[in-house]
């Protein structure tokens, strides 16, 4: 096999379960002992029963529906299996150590950045959970816990602001590309959406008036909780431009209410997840921008959005309700963000000290001190002109 072995609990090898190497190639021979492994465990079953061992891939099958039950992204689901090899795909649930997930984790270093290593590792982790939950007979949950414990250092979300004119070319360069990928992009840098909320606009979310339109935009459904469904059918107002709103009654008129609002150059909507299907050409509008992309995504756009309204003063919970986020969440993601790009607005506040000119009168900025002198001239005459009050 791989020439690497792994020592399972000592409990299983008892029964007569020996050892595995999940990191060579996959071939079948490998998937038939895995295989042939949950057999065994399902104590003289077929390995197809209800007693057979909840496997790596059935877990991730039933995850994917209990997502899709619960009106969540079942590409959470389907992220792992990606990355998964079919050994480990075949393995049960109860016989997965901390010491191979762990060197699973690890092999994805340099395939794939940090950051994305802890999402699909998140995902997975979520889906061993909920099979624990459904089977008494795992009792390792600290093998996920241990094994897929998240990276460190790896930057989760990198907030890249842009400035004004650097969206507007990001607006246009996209519009050279397609022209429905750039009435999404318009829509992402105008609303600061996400593009999963943005895609799910209907026709009749766009509310068009020749000085303010808007949009009804649908709630994202983020934070977990078993009311996806409901939030993901509630809406929120967000205003627009109105040369947003002249693209948009361009491609709404003549629609059915429920129709998407928002299409592919090939008339079908964009899907639960348009990053899958638009992520090479923002590359590419990205790098025509001079930009790197793997810095700067489409996200950048929303996170533009909110740092332009919170140096314009708009209140931030405000800010929190037009980008469906929190006022905690805005804190502590953009407080950082907002410090690098508010130079012009902090300097204003910033203490002058000017050395007093004549009796305990203080220079202002940009005037001279013969201007001030001769104010402070003329406002001395005008009090000796005035009628004293009497005691």
């Amino acid at each position: 096999m791989g020439g690497q072995n792994f020592e399972r609990p000592r409990r299983l090898l008892d029964q007569g379960v020996g050892v595995a190497d999940d990191y060579g190639d996959a071939n079948g021979k490998d998937v038939l002992q895995a295989q042939g492994v949950a057999k065994q465990l399902a104590r003289g079953g077929d390995g197809a029963g209800d007693n057979a061992p909840i496997t790596v891939d059935v877990a991730l099958k039933d995850y994917k529906r209990d997502l899709e039950a619960r009106g969540a992204n079942p590409y959470n689901a389907e992220s792992p299996r990606v990355h998964l090899t079919a050994v480990l795909l075949a393995t049960p649930v109860l016989l997965l150590t901390a010491t191979e997930l762990r060197k699973w984790r690890d092999g994805l270093l340099g395939k794939i950045k940090p950051a994305t290593i802890n999402r699909v590792c998140r995902c997975l982790c979520a889906a061993l959970e909920q099979a624990r939950q459904h089977d008494e007979r795992i009792q390792n949950r600290q093998a996920w816990e241990v094994g897929l414990v998240r990276l460190p250092d790896a930057q989760e979300a990198r907030n890249v602001i842009l400035s004004d004119d650097k969206v507007r070319d990001f607006v246009s360069t996209a519009y050279a590309h397609d022209h429905q990928l750039e009435l999404l992009v318009d829509t992402l840098a105008v609303t600061g959406a996400r593009p999963s909320q943005a895609v799910r606009l209907r026709v009749e979310d766009f509310h068009d008036d020749p000085l303010r339109p808007k949009l009804m935009m649908p709630k994202s459904a983020k934070g977990g909780g078993r009311n996806r469904a409901k939030k993901k059918h509630e809406r929120y107002s967000v205003p627009t431009t109105v040369q947003l709103a002249t693209n948009l009654r361009q491609v709404a008129k003549g629609r059915a209410d429920d129709a998407p609002l928002l299409l592919q150059s090939s008339g079908t909507p964009w899907g639960a997840n348009p990053g899958q299907t638009y992520h090479r050409q923002i590359d590419k509008i990205v790098a025509a921008i001079g930009l790197d992309p793997s810095v700067v995504t489409i996200y950048a756009l929303r996170h533009s959005s909110i740092v332009r309204m919170l140096l314009q003063n708009i209140p931030i919970r405000l800010v929190a309700s037009l980008h469906n986020t929190s006022v905690q969440m805005i804190e502590r993601t953009y407080s950082k963000y907002i410090t690098e790009h508010s130079d012009d607005i902090s300097r204003k506040a910033l203490l002058r000290c000017v050395p007093p000119i004549g009796d305990n009168v203080i220079a202002i900025a940009g005037r001279s001190t013969e201007t001030v002198g001769r104010a402070n001239e003329l406002a001395t005459a005008e009090s000796r002109r005035q009628p004293s009050v009497a005691s």
